[in-house]
Formats: structure tokens, sequence, C-alpha cells
């Protein structure tokens, strides 16, 4: 009988010695963390660019004709004063001489009429002729004076319709596109080749509409050039009253100071936009800060007796892999990686 209540108790002894044995637990999980204070509150947006003329020219003959000859090709750079294309001359050539012989004309009427009018006046000096005579005979004199004018002022005219038969080019640029071919009939300011000018050289990008309130007029920014490793600042010249239909992105010009002197038309750039958070009491935070439950944006905050605790913020905006927010204080100490591995109250480390 004794042996089986020896046999009995064992067990319980066992028990009783492993329950008196203490289980460590592990440590706090360690968190990142940033203060409030801490974390950004200028950002930078980074935007491709193409390196364009300030001003482009659409160029057309000022009178109408065939076009004889064109001396350039899209990429052509010329420069002001040269002779782009020509029509054919034949007919203002024909009018010229037309309009030169009515001024010859003209000339031998006027001098018949200062003649007569110098004769007639001697003659009313004497008393030979009525006063009215005198007056018909002016009368004819102004009105030759009239047609000369006339007749010189149309062989203007036509003498520059000849120059016009010659398109030559208002500046220093680059021939971005041809519209009209040798052979070819045109009118009188029908759009036949288009320069982009060389002296003034911008940088256009496209803004999309939810960043278009970070591009302010006259604001710096940072230009580079990959290709030839170049380096400029930009000052918003210009931004697009209306969004693009299909990209919804508004067009934003910058002029460029100091560019790098080996530029051409036509090359990439990147350009890099900072801007200062206008939003009062607000932070930037990285995205995998935020804890969202339903329709409530929170954050995870270390107390001051270093435990995790949610805490409510409002979302004012997103950029890329950051996240703008109000409804923190400076001092709050904000956990922005494994959030969703963490608990109300939890004790945790920080590094």
């Amino acid at each position: 009988m004794k042996k089986f209540l020896v046999a009995g108790l064992l067990p319980l002894i066992f028990l009783t010695g492993c329950g008196a044995e203490k289980v460590e637990q592990p440590p706090p999980p360690m968190v990142k963390t940033i203060l409030a204070s801490q974390a950004g509150k200028v950002t930078s947006d980074n935007y491709p660019g193409v390196v364009k003329g300030r001003y482009e020219s659409n160029l057309a003959f000022q009178t109408g004709g065939r076009i004889l000859s064109r001396e350039v090709q899209k990429g052509s750079v010329v420069y002001a004063g040269d002779i782009l294309m020509t029509i054919d001359s034949r007919d203002a050539v024909q009018l010229l001489n037309a309009s030169e012989a009515q001024v010859a004309q003209a000339k031998s009427q006027l001098d018949l009429a200062k003649t007569n009018l110098d004769r007639y006046s001697e003659l009313y000096k004497e008393n030979a002729i009525a006063a009215a005579t005198l007056d018909q005979y002016r009368a004819n004199y102004e009105n030759a004076v009239a047609s000369y004018n006339a007749a010189v002022a149309q062989a203007e005219q036509t003498k520059n319709n000849l120059n016009y038969t010659n398109l030559t080019a208002n500046a220093d640029g680059v021939i971005s596109a041809v519209n009209a071919e040798i052979g070819q009939v045109v009118s009188a300011g029908q759009t036949v080749l288009t320069l982009v000018q060389t002296g003034e050289l911008e940088v256009e990008i496209d803004v999309p509409e939810n960043h278009l309130a970070d591009v302010v007029e006259g604001k710096t920014a940072d230009v580079t050039f990959w290709a030839v490793n170049g380096r400029a600042q930009g000052v918003v010249r210009e931004i697009a009253p209306m969004a693009d239909a299909t990209a919804r992105t508004y067009r934003v010009r910058l002029s460029l100071v100091n560019p790098p002197t080996n530029i051409q038309l036509g090359m990439t750039a990147e350009v890099t936009l900072t801007s200062t958070n206008s939003v009062a009491n607000a932070y930037i935070l990285p995205l995998s800060a935020i804890y969202q439950t339903g329709d409530t944006a929170q954050v995870w905050i270390v107390t001051k007796d270093n435990k995790a605790a949610l805490k409510n913020v409002r979302v004012e905006n997103f950029s890329g892999n950051e996240v703008l927010v109000q409804g923190l204080s400076p001092q709050d100490k904000i956990i922005t990686a494994g959030i969703h591995k963490l608990r109300e109250g939890q004790e945790v480390r920080t590094n």
C-alpha cells in the first residue's frame, strides 16, 4: 500500500517543480521612429523636360506664287537675313514695270499741269484772263500732283511685292517644320516654314493637376541636362491656363539662367521643383507610417513610458511614398516601420 502512495505522489512532485520555474519573456520589439519635428516640411518633385526656343515663328510669303526653290531642310541652322525660299517673280516684275510706266505718265501730266499753271498765272497778273480760268488750271495741277503721288506709292508697293518673292529668316534659329515644297502654289500668309529662335532657350515640362498649386510664376528650379553633363537654374515663366485634354497635365515653361553653351533644341532635361509645405501644423511622413482603420487614418506613436499608442491624423495630400498629415505635435515620436505587428499599450524599444 505504501508503494502505491509513493508512486502516486511522484507526478505531483514533478508537476510542482515545473510550475516553480520562471518562463523567460521575449524582449519588447525594436521599432524605427522619427520625431514629427524632424519630419520633412520641404518636398521636391522631378519632371522630365525638353529644351525649346522661347520664340517660334511661322514664316509665310507676303505675296502669292509658285515656289521655285527651297534652301533649307528640317533641322537646318539659319541666320537672320538668310534666304530660305523663293517664289516665281515674273508676275511681280511685270507689275513693277507697269507701275513704273504709270509713274512716268503721271510725272509728264504733272509737268504739263505745272507749266500751264505758271503760264496762266502770268496772264492773270496781266489781267488777260479771269480768276475762274486760273482756278481751273490750279485745280488741274493739284490733281496731277495727287495722281503722281498715287502712282509713286503704287510703284513702291509693287517693288515691295518683288522683294517679298524671297522669304528670309527674321532671326537666328533652327527650322523645325517645312510645310511647302518646290512647285507648290502658295497664297500670301500661308505658313511654309517654322523657325525656332535660338537666342533664348527654355525648358518645357508637364505638371499633373494635383501638383499645380506648387508651381507659380517666378519660382526657381534646378535643371540638369544629362546629355551634356550640365545644369542651370530655371525660372517658371509661363503656366498653361488649361490642362491637356488627354494627359490632364498643365504645360509649364521655364526660362534658363546661364544655361550650358552646348545645349541644343530638343535635348532632354530634368527639372527639380521644391515646394515648402503651406499647410499650417502639417508634417510629411513616409507612407509606411500610416495605419488605416476604416475611414480613419492613424499613426503609432511611442509614449513617454515606451508604450505603443494610436493617434488619429488627417491626411492632406499624397506625393509618391510620402503623405502630408495634420494632427501631430512636434515632439510626437512616430513609428515608421512594422506598424501592423503592434498592439495598443505594447511596450517597444526605439533605436
